[in-house]
């Protein structure tokens, strides 16, 4: 067997089980809004935006870090195999994502097809990275999701607290009063130009069941937001990290 065809072997083995018949497929469907809150599928979707942010960060350090220090030393011989690892490193976090996304978002992306050198040697391997359009979209991928991932992390957390914490208030409301000197969740408490202090309590049933109906709100709203959030990562994985 010829040198060429080993490496080909070589990188169909490493690459065999991301790679499919080049279809994007999604592996399940999401559930209706009215049953969505309480799903699998929802909270797979909630982890991946929780989870998401340290994968990125790790994948957006070692972007940044590899591309300043290739263009760094590009005018010696240095900087050319830094940026080949680059691309190699990139493919690698875009294989981890891609398993995320079919994981977690119910969405099977097929990778690219692996890199195969068409010279012989170490800078063969190299000058094949550098040209690796995959690898490098890979790269992009790493940058631009990263603000991305921070944005889901605070959203997907705050509307996930706020509705839970205020669709549960009627289990815990007895708390403030047995355990404090308020009857009640304290919503605000200021004193006016005139010195009058203001202050309100959720305390009655009315109150009670209107901070009730808000949190429950928030519930069957939020996995509509976290959808849309993690929309646009599906989206990036099929056009940075796909065929």
């Amino acid at each position: 067997m010829s040198t060429h065809s080993m490496q080909r072997s070589e990188y169909d083995a490493y690459d065999a089980y991301d790679r499919h018949d080049g279809v994007v497929r999604r592996t399940e469907e999401p559930p209706y809004a009215w049953r969505a809150p309480f799903t699998s599928y929802f909270y797979r979707e909630l982890g991946y935006t929780l989870t998401g942010l340290p994968v990125v960060t790790a994948g957006f350090t070692l972007a940044v870090t590899l591309f300043c220090l290739g263009l760094g030393t590009f005018v010696t011989v240095l900087g050319l195999p830094v940026l080949a690892a680059l691309t190699t490193a990139a493919r690698g976090f875009g294989r981890l994502e891609r398993s995320r996304v079919r994981t977690m978002l119910a969405l099977d992306v097929p990778g690219p097809e692996p890199v195969v050198p068409t010279r012989p040697g170490v800078w063969g391997g190299v000058t094949a990275r550098l040209a690796d359009a995959a690898g490098w979209k890979a790269v992009l991928y790493q940058v631009v999701m990263f603000p991305w991932a921070i944005l889901s992390l605070v959203m997907s957390t705050v509307f996930l607290t706020v509705g839970w914490s205020l669709a549960l208030y009627p289990v815990y409301h007895w708390v403030f009063p047995t355990y404090t000197d308020w009857p009640g969740y304290k919503l605000f408490d200021f004193y006016d130009s005139d010195g009058v202090e203001h202050v309100f309590y959720v305390e009655s049933t009315p109150q009670i069941a209107g901070v009730c109906l808000i949190g429950l709100l928030f519930v069957f709203v939020t996995p509509q937001l976290v959808r849309g959030l993690t929309n646009v990562n599906r989206l990036a994985a099929r056009g940075l990290l796909g065929r």
